[in-house]
């Protein structure tokens, strides 16, 4: 029972650390530990009060995808843009009790950006940012007692992702005529600019001693239409941009749902499910103007963890199966004023890496 609760906490500490592995700017929502059991805190029993997790996230984004078509050509030509980017989620919860939960999560990021066409596009070159993202902090509640319900039980989230991120995040660009400074791609933005609502959803089942199932559901609710922040990275915004609204950045909503199976043997865990990471179209609460990148990105997520008394590693490789770069509300302004079909691209990677530690006190 309480491995594969263990394996539930981490699974959902690797991947509420949402990052759509490209320039689909889904931005670090946290690796959040928000699942684990009385046993853990019982009243008066010397269980562990805190959980601190520590999860690293990293991808290499590169193939570039219109729809579901990938631009191979892109590579070939070598104009593709390069992404690199690492986040370093730091994550601290109080067990309040049986069945509350209080967590924060502070994430530190690191972005790099190679590409041609945002300077000039006669030599290719890097921008790059740094620092503290957008910290979340969220409440969970087990609807069951999870003393008594040990096959079944579902647990609800409710919490705020505060703007810490900066969204202006500038640096160099070249030109024809020398190097200017401005706000670096979204992708790499270290915010979104927007304090936002987080909900969540976790659930486990039994089958067996040794076997389970498991579900995670994220989504972040932007109610903040655009952040004002430039995508001229310095100079000025086209009219073709000013028309469309997207020469301003747009403050979008996120979406993450997985789900799988978990097999524990001794200290080892595995598991194996499939995750969604999504950047919609349109946002629930305001408006969808701006620019982003929307699309989805479906992975097979295979991991493991290795459980010791107080702490536990662990490791998650969701690989890609689908990525799609779906359209804008800027490229079907583009569709209507000129009457030809608009759909943007977006790099996407092959896979990510969420690597970690989390330990119980």
């Amino acid at each position: 029972m309480k491995s594969l609760l263990i394996i539930v906490l981490l699974s959902t500490a690797a991947a509420i650390n949402a990052g759509a592995q490209g320039c689909v700017a889904i931005k670090s929502t946290g690796g959040m530990c928000t699942m684990d059991h009385a046993d853990m805190a019982s009243e008066g029993g010397g269980g562990s009060k805190w959980l601190f997790n520590a999860n690293n996230r990293y991808y290499n984004s590169y193939k570039h995808f219109v729809g579901k078509d990938e631009q191979e050509q892109r590579v070939e030509a070598g104009t593709q843009v390069i992404n690199h980017a690492y986040t370093l989620d730091l994550a601290i919860s109080r067990i309040l009790n049986s069945r509350w939960l209080l967590s924060a999560d502070v994430p530190i990021i690191s972005n790099t950006r190679s590409s041609l066409y945002e300077h000039g596009g006669t030599g290719r070159h890097t921008t790059s940012s740094f620092g503290l993202g957008d910290i979340r902090v969220s409440a969970s509640y087990w609807l069951l007692d999870p003393a008594k319900s040990k096959r079944f039980n579902v647990q609800l989230g409710l919490g705020l992702k505060l703007a810490t991120g900066d969204y202006r995040y500038t640096d160099r660009f070249y030109t024809s005529t020398g190097s200017i400074t401005g706000p670096v791609d979204q992708s790499i933005q270290l915010g979104d600019g927007g304090t936002g609502i987080t909900t969540e959803v976790n659930a486990f089942y039994n089958v067996s001693r040794g076997f389970g199932m498991y579900i995670n559901f994220y989504y972040l609710i932007n109610p903040r239409e655009t952040n004002g922040t430039s995508t001229a990275r310095g100079g000025t915004p086209s009219a073709s941009a000013i028309a469309n609204g997207s020469d301003v950045m747009s403050v979008p909503d996120q979406l993450m749902l997985r789900g799988g199976f978990n097999y524990s043997v001794k200290h080892w865990m595995f598991s194996a499910g499939l995750r969604n990471e999504c950047l919609p179209v349109h946002d629930l609460i305001g408006g969808s103007l701006g620019f982003r990148r929307p699309g989805y990105i479906i992975s097979f997520e295979p991991g493991v963890t290795y459980s010791f008394k107080k702490f536990n590693l662990y490791a998650y490789v969701p690989v890609a199966i689908t990525r799609n770069r779906t359209q804008s509300m800027a490229d079907k302004i583009t569709t209507a004023n000129t009457g030809k079909y608009t759909q943007g691209d977006a790099a996407f990677a092959d896979y990510a890496t969420n690597v970690g530690i989390s330990f119980r006190f």
